[in-house]
């Protein structure tokens, strides 16, 4: 059951249940014939044979208000990409595939890069930005949403509730968040938000002291939740990071350019679970270990950039303040999962704490090392400012590809 809780930074929607997906998904067709939707689904072609994606395909099909998907594919050979154009021919709406490790996007890629305008890496980070790239191009929809292809408990509802705070013309929403409890198997999930995020920004305002950017970040229940929407207006100046902090760099980035009244985060489901990383203790390059240092630079260099500074002094109390939080927070965890009857294993709880204090330090000797280390991809103003008929050349690239190969 949602609560109305409300803390006054921005605006949460709950879902109360009282309005059924039917009466939702029927306004946002009424919506539609103004505001076109897009959607875009970046994924691995190893998804395609998951549980997940399969079902995540037969419910949009359900769906009658998109008017275009974008499907951005990585890691896929050429014959692996035909069997993914096979595959999303289920979509009942027309659809777009960026396959990123064809010629046509490689080609592309290697032009940007000549100019130090493509991303540093592969990922999701760069899968996201060459789709929205896309979008701009087609500059065809309104509002676009964007969304995980790994969610095992996707139904439609959580696209419609995605949707609606972007594309209701009475809400003067610009972006909108999803959140939802990471409750799956019995237990808990949801770590890193858990046990990083939140008390890393309690143990930020208690060293370096309460800041509006700290506070915008506290206001969301789940700010490592990949499900966003957007008005288009967003798109061309958006900064996309390239590495894992790609979530807490997009929300730094609605913090600087709007007034809080336009964002919002909505209730999406009563649970969620999706595909889930390793803590990888002995491989700071993989798995939550290397996810926990790039959200932690993330948040550093966001605030160095307000001015705060950070000495060695400052990252050691960080790190002693942080840890003692986390251990309060895993007392109230263990509580909750007990009132709750989930299975809470406080010794693998604490050992996440541990790694994740670690690389508070680790993440303060990559700043000092190298301060001018930028994990944002230029934004595609950027791009089409230094090559004018660049968005139009993806454009076509891109279609060409679908025609040859759908």
């Amino acid at each position: 059951m949602s609560d109305f809780y409300q803390d006054g930074t921005i605006s949460t929607l709950h879902d109360f249940g009282t309005k059924s997906t039917k009466d939702l998904e029927k306004e946002l067709l009424k919506f539609s014939k103004e505001r076109k939707m897009e959607l875009i689904l970046p994924c691995l072609y190893s998804e395609l044979k998951g549980d997940a994606l399969p079902k995540i395909v037969t419910e949009i099909s359900k769906t009658n208000y998109l008017n275009h998907i974008i499907i951005g594919l990585d890691k896929a050979t050429e014959a692996e990409a035909r069997k993914a154009w096979t595959f999303f021919e289920k979509l009942e709406t027309p659809f777009t595939i960026l396959w990123n490790d064809g010629p046509s996007l490689k080609k592309l890629d290697k032009e940007l890069k000549k100019l130090k305008l493509a991303p540093n890496e592969y990922g999701k980070g760069r899968n996201v930005w060459y789709c929205i790239g896309m979008s701009i191009a087609r500059d065809s929809a309104r509002s676009v949403a964007l969304h995980d292809c790994d969610i095992k408990t996707y139904d439609r509802r959580m696209l419609a509730k995605l949707f609606y705070p972007v594309v209701n013309p009475l809400f003067n929403f610009e972006f909108c968040k999803g959140y939802y409890p990471r409750v799956a198997d019995n237990k808990m999930n949801g770590r890193v938000a858990r046990l990083l995020v939140f008390p890393l920004l309690n143990a930020l305002e208690k060293t370096i002291g309460k800041s509006d950017y700290i506070n915008f970040m506290k206001s969301f229940k789940y700010p490592l939740a990949g499900e966003f929407s957007f008005r288009r207006n967003i798109l061309p100046e958006l900064r996309i990071s390239s590495d894992w902090g790609i979530e807490i760099g997009i929300l730094s980035e609605m913090q600087r350019n709007f007034s809080p009244q336009n964002i919002c985060q909505v209730d999406l489901a009563d649970t969620y679970d999706h595909k889930h990383q390793n803590l990888s203790i002995n491989n700071e390059k993989q798995g939550l270990s290397r996810m926990s240092i790039d959200i932690i630079k993330t948040f550093i260099k966001k605030l160095a950039t307000q001015g705060y500074s950070f000495s060695k002094e400052q990252f050691r109390s960080l790190k002693a303040t942080y840890y003692r939080a986390a251990l309060d927070l895993i007392d109230a965890y263990r509580n909750d999962a007990q009132m709750n009857g989930l299975k809470f294993d406080s010794h693998t709880e604490e050992k996440a704490v541990e790694l994740f204090a670690a690389n508070i330090m680790k993440a303060g000797d990559a700043f000092y090392q190298n301060p001018m280390d930028t994990p944002f991809i230029p934004t595609w103003s950027r791009v089409k400012s230094a090559i004018p008929d660049f968005l139009e050349r993806l454009e076509k690239a891109v279609n060409e590809d679908n025609m040859r190969y759908i």
